[in-house]
């Protein structure tokens, strides 16, 4: 009984690094595996509404904020490469992935080629805004779009240099990410990027565009 008592939160812990990262570089590597257990306090999962704080204080409506049923607060940040939309507004009339995520995390190695996949998939109707969330001291413009780059993403990336962003949504765990509907409303929200991901993110997307 020991035994399975030890192995028990190994592996726990095994699952959770699978998933995602921390929210910041300090707690990974610099390859993106976590150096302890990932922190698991992002507002929501997609199967469940998220318990951050609404937003509803910036956007100044009471209809808006970073949860589901809302409609999403808009998200202010630094331009870094990409084509598309590099607002949700003006993305309207597209389902929007809004992907928070940092070049620290290893999941988000994985997400980026399959988010370009979706992109390339949909077309015009789907608008991705990546928005990382690298602290300054430790990562630079040129950084971002290598890891762009290397991946094959296209997609638009943005850089919240001061966290503006990230207190709005508090995205706890990296990648996490937000599916918009076309006329701007928070229907899905993903924490971490597991396998198959991207097939529940597409089946949402197809949902969406009926």
């Amino acid at each position: 009984m020991q035994k399975i008592a030890k192995l028990v939160p190994f592996a726990l812990v095994s699952i959770v690094l699978g998933a995602g990262c921390s929210s910041t570089p300090s707690s990974n590597t610099p390859d993106g595996s976590s150096t302890g257990t990932a922190d698991t306090s992002s507002p929501a999962s997609s199967s469940s509404p998220s318990s951050g704080s609404s937003g509803s204080s910036d956007s100044g409506s009471s209809d808006d904020g970073t949860t589901e049923g809302k409609h999403a607060v808009e998200v202010t940040a630094a331009y870094v490469t990409g084509a598309g939309p590099r607002s949700i507004g003006d993305a309207k009339g597209k389902v929007v992935i809004l992907d928070f995520w940092g070049t620290y995390c290893g999941p988000c190695k994985a997400s980026f080629p399959k988010y370009q996949a979706l992109l390339d998939q949909y077309g015009k109707d789907l608008a991705i805004i990546a928005v990382s969330e690298d602290e300054t001291d430790s990562a630079k413009e040129d950084d971002l779009k290598k890891f762009a780059k290397d991946r094959g993403a296209k997609f638009v990336i943005l850089w919240d240099k001061n966290k503006a962003a990230a207190k709005k949504y508090n995205p706890g765990t990296m990648p996490t990410s937000f599916v918009i509907d076309k006329d701007g409303k928070i229907v899905h929200i993903h924490t971490g990027f597991k396998d198959d991901e991207e097939k529940k993110i597409s089946a949402e997307i197809k949902d969406l565009l009926k």
